[in-house]
C-alpha cells in the first residue's frame, strides 16, 4: 500500500493570480492575449502541479475548461455577415469577459501592494513594543525583489520532471521510497549550508525517481515558509539559486 504525498500551498491565490503571472513573464498584452500561448502554458503548470500531488483547488480546473473552450471558439472559423447587419451587431469576443476579469484582478492586486508598501512604511516611521507571535502559523513572508514565487518553482520543477523523463526510459515497475519530509528537510540544509554563495536548483534533486522529486519539492517549500531558505532568480527564465536565508543577496 503506497502512500500518497499531500501539501496545501499557501502561495497559490487563484487561478487569475496564475494567470497574471503568466501574461507578466511572457510580457503578453493583457488586451490581446494569445489564447493559445497562454492555454498551453496555464495546462503544463496545472500538470506539473498534479505530478507534484499538490492539492489543486476546484477553480483551477475550472479556469482550465474555460480556457479550453474559449481556444476552441478562437479556432472555428469566422463567418462575417455585412449585408442586413445592423449598426453594432458584431461577433462578440470569447476573450472579452476573461480579459475584464483578469484588469479587475489586477487593478485590486496593485491595490493591495499599494496599501502593504504603505503599511511597512508606516511601520518604518512608529514604533511599537516586540509582539508575541507565538501560534501564528498562518504568517506569510514579503516577497523580496528577486525572490522566486512559487509559480516560478513550478516551472523550474516542470522543466526538471521533463528532462528526467527524457533522461532514461520508464521502467516497468518502480519501487517507491518512503522519504520523511523532515530528513529531507535536515539534508537539503546540509547541502546548501556548505555553498554560501546558493546552490543551483536542480543540484537538489540527485535522485529523478518521482518520490524523491515530490519530497524534495515539499520539503523545499516547508523551508521556504519557515524562512530558512530562500530561492532567488535574478531575471525570468534564469536558474532558481537556493541560499540559507542569512546568506541571501539581501541579507
Amino acid at each position: 500500500m503506497t502512500k500518497s504525498y499531500q501539501v496545501k500551498v499557501d502561495g497559490f491565490e487563484g487561478p487569475l493570480d496564475l494567470l497574471l503571472h503568466l501574461i507578466n513573464r511572457y510580457e503578453i498584452d493583457i488586451y490581446d492575449i494569445p489564447v493559445s500561448q497562454i492555454t498551453d502554458q496555464y495546462m503544463h503548470y496545472i500538470h506539473t502541479m498534479q505530478e507534484l500531488e499538490l492539492d489543486l483547488a476546484s477553480e483551477y480546473l475550472v479556469m482550465a475548461a474555460t480556457l479550453l473552450a474559449i481556444k476552441s471558439q478562437m479556432l472555428l472559423p469566422h463567418t462575417h455577415v455585412e449585408e442586413d447587419m445592423d449598426e453594432g451587431d458584431f461577433e462578440d469576443d470569447p476573450r472579452e469577459d476573461l480579459m475584464r476579469r483578469l484588469i479587475e484582478y489586477r487593478k485590486y492586486k496593485q491595490a493591495a501592494e499599494q496599501l502593504k508598501e504603505k503599511e511597512l512604511d508606516a511601520n518604518r516611521i512608529y514604533t511599537r513594543p516586540p509582539l508575541n507571535t507565538e501560534g501564528w502559523e498562518d504568517e506569510k513572508t514579503e516577497v523580496r525583489p528577486g525572490e522566486a514565487s512559487i509559480y516560478d518553482m513550478i516551472q523550474a520543477m516542470g522543466n526538471l520532471m521533463k528532462r528526467s523523463k527524457n533522461e532514461k526510459p520508464q521502467e516497468a515497475k518502480i519501487q517507491r521510497d518512503e522519504i520523511p519530509i523532515q530528513m529531507r528537510m535536515e539534508e537539503i540544509l546540509e547541502k546548501i549550508d556548505v555553498q554560501p554563495g546558493g546552490t543551483p536548483f536542480h543540484q537538489l534533486f540527485e535522485k529523478r525517481t518521482r518520490p524523491h522529486i515530490v519530497v524534495t519539492f515539499i520539503a523545499l517549500l516547508e523551508l521556504m515558509k519557515s524562512n530558512e531558505i530562500s530561492c532567488v532568480q535574478q531575471q525570468h527564465f534564469d536558474e532558481l539559486i537556493v541560499f540559507k536565508m542569512e546568506d541571501a543577496p539581501w541579507s
